[in-house]
């Protein structure tokens, strides 16, 4: 009767358990295949963390996206309801249309991430992951040179720095640092900034073999100027004064120097004044582009800080005119017979095919100054070569090729050269001039404008050519020449030993005898072009000094074109409805536009990680160690 009764502890049958100790007692069993309750609450956040940082890694991407095109991120009003809260919020919105783990994930009100704040320190983050790779870079290579050129923004002077190296290829490349607000711009305070700049990226330690500039006197001065002062910090650092600058002055002070050539250029600013400030006027000179056949194309504006500007100016009236004549003499007004006037002189049109000819070959060095791989040696050849071919052209048959051209466009538009007296001196008693007013004269036989427009042209380009481009010294250049398997001095051990004294660099004539051997076998093959080649076709183990020596050649820099470049691009950013920038952001924001490679190389989950590791953060970003790949 009893047994009948009895619990059964085995089963646990007729036991009176509470339910609460048979959830913990089925708790207890799921240990063994779940684990304990502490490795289970880290499962559990580590889930967590990574569904927060693939959200993340959405932000990230539409960060790096709006900062690599220069695009806006913020909008005036950013709230739910306002239909246009800014360009970062509504590509959020974008792509949670497409993407299923944004359909589903909610990240938690304090912590979504779209405040200024969570924006500027993404971007920091960004801007310091670029900036860490390209100092990896230049301290693999061991080398630098530094460009650096002012510009003003807004109410504010920036400063741009950038620096040129050797890469672990071979290849020399330009990078940009950053911006720096100028609050002075004595040399002093110039100098100053770009040692601080440097100082930033950790770049004081290393060797900087040279310094470009343009000629301001601040900049270029030899004994106070900024050129002198960062010597006294980097003592290796030679002067190179920008190239691409000292064209650009060879052009405008050629322009400037000729009577004839200030009014010639004077008339086509005018004519692109007349064309495209109205927009009747435009519209008629695009109708008889149609007319006549020609492809719709418009003026170019003059610039004297805008590099080439006078060589598009003077093609696109070369090209353009039989429009222009044509649209001038369909107008009756003052202005357009005015310009009409001048143009149909003979002088004008020989002028125009003058500078059309001189300026069509500076174009290529033009060209040439805006790379990155170019070399000071090759860039000295180049300016040789352009110089040689204005001498050249300084003789009777081509001041007759350049007059027969004028003829042959003169009688296709009906211009008759001038017949009649010298004009006289006009009488100005009683009036303040302020330039001469001598007597001017119409040539009218080849002599005459052989004497007094294509001579006094091309003496004054080939004395700017010649004035201009000052080298690094004579002892520096030869040696860069020698580096350059073109010329005649290659591999000469005399000019080497200048350019490796100077840098301290012990080179070795054993590697000099060898690579000449080398390079005569090389030379019957293949043709080997460059420095850049050279220095890649050399063993570093082989020829380590040698290498060392064409790396120097390599990274001193030619022209500061990135420089310009970044101003460039500051102007894109910095816009009127973007004023309120600050200077952090903005050189973050610089970094991003600029230096695109670096920023399509970077992995969101190290910008994640440096974001988690700013400040102390509400929820957790960095998975345990256990969880980390």
């Amino acid at each position: 009767m009893l047994s009948s009764v009895a619990p059964d502890f085995q089963t646990g049958k007729g036991l009176w358990i509470p339910s609460v100790s048979m959830t913990c007692w089925q708790s207890f069993k799921c240990t063994g295949t779940h684990g304990d309750v502490v490795k289970q609450l880290h499962t559990a956040s580590a889930e967590e963390i990574s569904e927060r940082r693939r959200y993340l890694q959405r932000i990230v991407g539409v960060t790096t996206f709006l900062g690599k095109q220069g695009i806006p991120f913020r909008g005036h009003n950013e709230q739910e309801d306002n239909r246009n809260p800014g360009n970062f919020i509504e590509c959020m919105k974008l792509l949670k249309q497409f993407d299923p783990f944004l359909q589903k994930y909610t990240p938690p009100k304090n912590a979504t991430y779209f405040s200024h704040s969570s924006q500027n320190e993404i971007i920091t983050c960004i801007a310091q992951e670029i900036s860490e790779n390209v100092t990896k870079q230049i301290r693999s290579s061991k080398t630098y040179s530094v460009m650096a050129d002012e510009t003003r923004d807004h109410h504010t002077e920036q400063l741009a720095v950038c620096v040129r190296y050797v890469t672990m290829e071979g290849t020399p490349r330009e990078a940009f640092l950053g911006l720096h607000k100028l609050d002075k711009f004595d040399a002093k305070s110039i100098a100053d900034g770009i040692e601080a700049v440097l100082q930033s990226h950790n770049l004081g330690d290393l060797m900087c073999v040279a310094q470009t500039y343009d000629e301001a006197a601040v900049m270029s001065g030899a004994v106070g100027g900024v050129q002198a002062r960062f010597r006294e910090r980097h003592p290796e650092a030679v002067y190179v004064h920008c190239y691409a600058h000292e064209l650009n002055l060879v052009l405008c002070h050629t322009c400037k120097a000729i009577p004839e050539a200030v009014a010639f250029f004077d008339l086509l600013e005018s004519m692109y004044t007349f064309f495209s400030k109205s927009l009747v006027n435009h519209n008629k000179f695009i109708e008889i582009q149609n007319q006549l056949g020609l492809k719709p194309s418009e003026l170019v504006q003059l610039s004297i800080t805008r590099w080439a500007s006078q060589v598009r100016s003077v093609k696109a009236v070369v090209n353009n005119l039989p429009a222009i004549l044509a649209c001038l003499r369909t107008m009756k007004t003052a202005t357009a017979q005015g310009i009409l006037s001048n143009l149909c002189k003979p002088k004008t049109i020989y002028i125009l095919v003058i500078f059309a000819k001189l300026l069509g070959i500076t174009e290529g060095l033009h060209r040439y100054l805006q790379g990155e791989s170019l070399d000071l040696g090759g860039a000295a050849q180049y300016k040789t070569a352009i110089l040689e071919t204005l001498t050249d052209l300084r003789t009777e048959p081509g001041a007759e090729e350049v007059f027969k051209s004028t003829m042959t466009i003169c009688e296709e538009h009906h211009i008759q050269l001038p017949v009649g007296p010298r004009q006289k001196q006009k009488r100005l008693d009683g009036f303040v001039v302020e330039s001469a007013c001598g007597a001017t004269s119409n040539p009218t036989t080849p002599g005459d404008f052989r004497g007094q427009l294509y001579y006094p042209c091309l003496d004054r380009m080939i004395q700017e050519l010649n004035h201009r481009f000052s080298d690094v010294g004579e002892e520096l250049m030869s040696g860069i020449q020698a580096c350059n398997p073109t010329t005649a001095t290659f591999l000469s051990e005399d000019a080497l030993k200048s350019l490796a004294t100077h840098y301290k660099i012990q080179l070795k004539s054993e590697e000099l005898l060898v690579a000449k051997h080398f390079f005569k076998r090389r030379l019957e093959k293949e043709k080997v072009p460059d420095i850049a080649t050279v220095f890649q076709m050399l063993d570093s183990d082989m020829f380590p000094t040698l290498k060392a020596v064409l790396q120097v050649a390599l990274t001193i820099p030619v022209s500061s074109c990135s420089c310009e470049r970044s101003f460039s691009a500051l102007r894109r950013l910095h816009t009127w409805l973007r004023s309120t920038m600050g200077q952090e952001r903005l050189n973050d924001m610089a970094i991003m536009s600029i230096e695109k490679d670096f920023l399509d190389a970077i992995t969101p989950d190290n910008i994640i990680d440096r974001f988690a590791q700013l400040k102390p953060r509400r929820h957790s970003l960095t998975l345990p160690p256990q969880q980390e790949k």
